[in-house]
């Protein structure tokens, strides 16, 4: 008697998403480093899942891209580059929400607004947003620090920054060493040469 066995093929499951974005275009993005935001974002609640993307300028500025409205994509900053002593002092609730005991294992970045005239561009050192480097659980949290700045003009912080590196380094080193910065914390990033100069002006601030 013949045993007929019936073959069964399972399909490996992408690694990998490509994301249309209004500002990059299309992107291939690691599922993996796909970041989850469950509140949401401060007045975007509604969108939770997004991607770091890293245009490869020369500005040090990163974008939070969001998966679900191609549309949507804020300009992020890590502070410590034009604000060394910025401090994230969370509650352990808070803390506890990310499934981190400290925030030795989580990248903090900042939100910027950028403004037409650039110069005028600020940081939102009230509410960083905070990311679990293993989880990718991210929360953007308001700190009960009063004295922090939801609009902290920074310009000329970070042009001091990038010039005092430059003279040290060449551009494509210091665009590598920021990323290879990015990847020790934890934090991949998406890199791409095609962003455009078109910046989002309304960002997602504390009251």
């Amino acid at each position: 008697m013949e045993v007929g066995y019936s073959t069964v093929v399972h399909k490996a499951e992408a690694l990998t998403v490509k994301i249309k974005t209004t500002r990059f275009g299309e992107l291939e993005v690691d599922k993996k480093d796909i970041i989850e935001f469950t509140e949401g974002l401060l007045g975007f609640e509604n969108l939770k899942k997004f991607f770091i993307v890293d245009p490869g300028d020369q500005t040090l500025i990163l974008w939070l891209q969001s998966t679900d409205d191609a549309a949507t994509a804020f300009p992020i900053i890590e502070p410590k580059i034009f604000q060394p002593n910025y401090m994230v002092k969370l509650l352990p609730v808070e803390l506890n929400s990310l499934a981190l005991e400290n925030l030795s294992n989580a990248s903090v970045y900042t939100v910027l607004t950028i403004p037409q005239n650039v110069t005028e561009m600020s940081a939102n050192l009230k509410a960083p947003i905070i990311i679990n480097n293993k989880t990718k659980m991210a929360r953007q949290i308001v700190l009960q620090d009063s004295k922090l700045e939801v609009r902290f003009k920074m310009y000329m912080d970070l042009k001091k920054y990038i010039v005092n590196y430059s003279t040290n380094a060449s551009d494509d080193s210091k665009r590598t060493n920021v990323a290879q910065a990015a990847r020790d914390n934890g934090t991949t990033v998406v890199s791409t040469n095609t962003a455009n100069t078109t910046t989002k002006t309304n960002s997602p601030e504390a009251n």
